[in-house]
């Protein structure tokens, strides 16, 4: 047999080398993780990304779905500009936004510290899961059901109100009324995600921290000032981002109460973008306006991230 013939003999069996291995690891790999990832791109590609795409064009766009598209350039976003209902609704967002934020960061913090702090932890667990609930019913249901409550001839709420001698309020008849019902059935509905945020950042400070804190004399109030905050930084900005994204969106609530009413008093952004496409058929408005809303809450969120870097402190 001649040396080469010996250099290419293998005895039976032998296993081939471990490089070899993870060579072919190499190239089958790829392809087996894109076959994963193949449905999830798809459907996000369909579903959201081609929307936005299809919306942003739709902008520069007249079209009411009957007739052929008619390329108008910038005159929908002139036309948005100009229009005072839109105007008065992106206000009654942001007024919305500041009022319910505020309240539901706060009431979400305070209620997560006495939760953590006061309860045993068998509490803990059911107020957890009666706090969160209210998220996952529908809004449009819950906003019906509210709406009964604060009804001025039967609702629950003004006959409550009656046992104490004040008279019937007219919660969804006033300009004023109107907003507390909605801003008050918002935050309710939707405080229990950030209180789970706020709860979940509590539970990861040091017990060791409270402790040196309560050797140099800070307690109560003290405590959770100069401790509780700057530790739970990082948690308050993830939920302040995710209420006021959420917020700018309001949409079930106002429109299942209130109409928008009284007037224009309770109509948000989305309700004028939902108006003028399915009602109107002013696709390509609507649109515009829906650019426009996105615009606001990207800048809203880069400007929050970039005021983070001077109040959130990690550890």
């Amino acid at each position: 047999m001649s040396t080469t013939t010996r250099h290419r003999a293998e005895p039976a069996g032998k296993v081939a080398p471990p490089a070899a291995h993870a060579k072919a690891g190499r190239h089958s790999q790829p392809w087996l993780a894109w076959l994963f990832l193949a449905p999830t791109i798809l459907g996000m590609g369909m579903f959201t990304l081609l929307p936005i795409v299809a919306s942003v064009v739709l902008a520069f766009f007249r079209w009411d779905i009957i007739s052929a598209p008619t390329f108008v350039g910038f005159d929908n976003f002139a036309e948005v500009v100009q229009d005072p209902t839109v105007r008065v609704s992106f206000v009654n967002t942001l007024v919305f936004v500041v009022v319910a934020v505020a309240l539901q960061m706060g009431l979400a913090l305070g209620l997560a510290i006495m939760v953590q702090e006061k309860l045993p932890a068998w509490l803990r667990t059911f107020f957890r899961s009666a706090f969160f609930f209210p998220l996952i019913l529908s809004a449009a249901s819950v906003s019906i059901f509210m709406r009964y409550l604060f009804n001025e001839q039967f609702g629950v709420v003004n006959w409550l109100l009656s046992l104490v001698g004040i008279p019937a309020v007219p919660w969804l008849t006033t300009s004023g009324g109107s907003a507390a019902v909605v801003i008050l059935v918002y935050v309710w509905q939707n405080f229990g995600f950030s209180f789970l945020l706020f709860v979940g950042g509590l539970a990861s400070i040091p017990v060791e921290t409270y402790e040196a804190a309560s050797l140099d004399g800070a307690t109560g109030w003290r405590k959770h000032l100069h401790v509780t905050l700057p530790l739970l930084s990082p948690t308050t900005l993830l939920a302040s981002v995710m209420a006021i994204i959420s917020a700018l969106q309001v949409f079930d609530q106002p429109y299942v109460l209130t109409r928008g009413g009284p007037g224009d008093s309770t109509r948000t952004a989305v309700m004028v973008i939902f108006e003028s496409a399915f009602q109107r058929l002013e696709f390509g408005q609507a649109s515009a306006i829906g650019v426009i809303l996105t615009l606001i809450i990207m800048a809203i969120t880069a400007a929050q991230f970039r005021l983070s870097k001077r109040f959130v402190f990690y550890q």
